[in-house]
């Protein structure tokens, strides 16, 4: 059994930060990663808000940069999907489709998806007109007309940051009333860049090379339609990845991490980071300030236990 200091879960900016932190502060670092390294930033075609960057880069860019970076400090990345984590004991163990490894320190970086459509071209244009994160990339669609599909507290406060940008904003929703607060659907309301479709639902992305339009189908005439758009942005909802741990960490209603400032979960040498956490803002910046900080939490956590790992180790 291999063993290690610290063991991160995920290989995405939170991931790949805590691996450059802990590596560098001379723990024997592993990080698992069983899909795509770098996380779902890699399908972003242009991120322009990442600090230190001057000129725009792509997702896959930028960390491909942080996976470089990561191995300049000697952390292995095993691109192996874990299936199980025994958190009992001062060590821990994990258990990927091919070794077992003993760990002291565990850092959940698995991250979360959004909730899609699933409607034709979706898929496609994911990143090149399709996205799910306006902070990320609202900028792209100055003067431009975007539509937000969704009526929830998340899809109304993007619509509106978009109106920052944008000449135009669509909300689409299935229903004929937003869901979310009173405050926000006011000043939505009010605002003379946003207009509403109600009782619809997207059917299709369509466009050539970029989003240009919008299959719309109303579900209360059953009228189908176009709309012209340059850009779709989806608010249906978000999926943490806790499936490895969601019996035996504290989360809170939505399946999210809960964590201290510390990034320290309910279970002592366990940590969590990036988008899994419970959190107010989910973006590469604050996911790789998370894993800094939880390498950092966990690197002080094992030398305040060093005397009783060699104990249990038998030494």
């Amino acid at each position: 059994m291999e063993k290690y200091d610290v063991a991160i879960i995920g290989a995405g900016p939170a991931g790949l930060s805590a691996a450059i932190y802990a590596a560098r502060g001379g723990l024997k670092t592993i990080v698992f990663e069983k899909g795509l390294i770098g996380g779902q930033i890699v399908v972003t075609a242009d991120v322009e808000n990442y600090p230190g960057f001057e000129e725009t880069l792509s997702g896959f860019e930028i960390m491909e940069k942080m996976r470089l970076q990561t191995l300049k400090f000697n952390a292995v990345i095993r691109e192996e999907s874990v299936k199980g984590i025994a958190f009992e004991g001062l060590c821990k163990v994990i258990e990927t489709d091919e070794n077992q490894y003993r760990v002291k320190s565990i850092i959940i970086a698995t991250g979360a998806h959004p909730r899609k459509l699933n409607v034709p071209g979706e898929e496609k244009f994911t990143g090149r007109g399709v996205s799910y994160c306006a902070t990320c990339d609202g900028a792209l669609y100055r003067n431009k007309i975007v539509a937000v599909n969704g009526g929830g507290d998340s899809a109304v406060e993007e619509a509106l940051f978009l109106t920052r940008f944008a000449e135009k904003v669509y909300i689409i929703h299935r229903r004929d009333s937003l869901r979310a607060v009173h405050a926000i659907q006011e000043r939505a309301f009010k605002n003379p860049k946003i207009e509403f479709i109600w009782d619809t639902v997207v059917q299709e992305v369509n466009g050539d090379k970029q989003v240009e339009s919008l299959t719309l189908f109303n579900k209360k005439n059953n009228e189908v339609t176009q709309l012209p758009v340059h850009g779709l942005f989806i608010y249906v909802g978000i999926i943490p990845n806790n499936d490895l741990f969601e019996s035996r960490i504290t989360l809170d209603t939505q399946g999210f991490i809960i964590t201290n400032d510390d990034m320290e979960t309910n279970i002592p040498g366990v940590y969590a980071a990036g988008d899994i956490r419970k959190k107010l803002l989910r973006q590469v910046v604050t996911a790789t300030a998370d894993g800094a900080i939880a390498a950092f939490a966990a690197e002080k956590w094992i030398v305040e236990h060093l005397n009783n790992f060699e104990v249990e180790n038998g030494k």
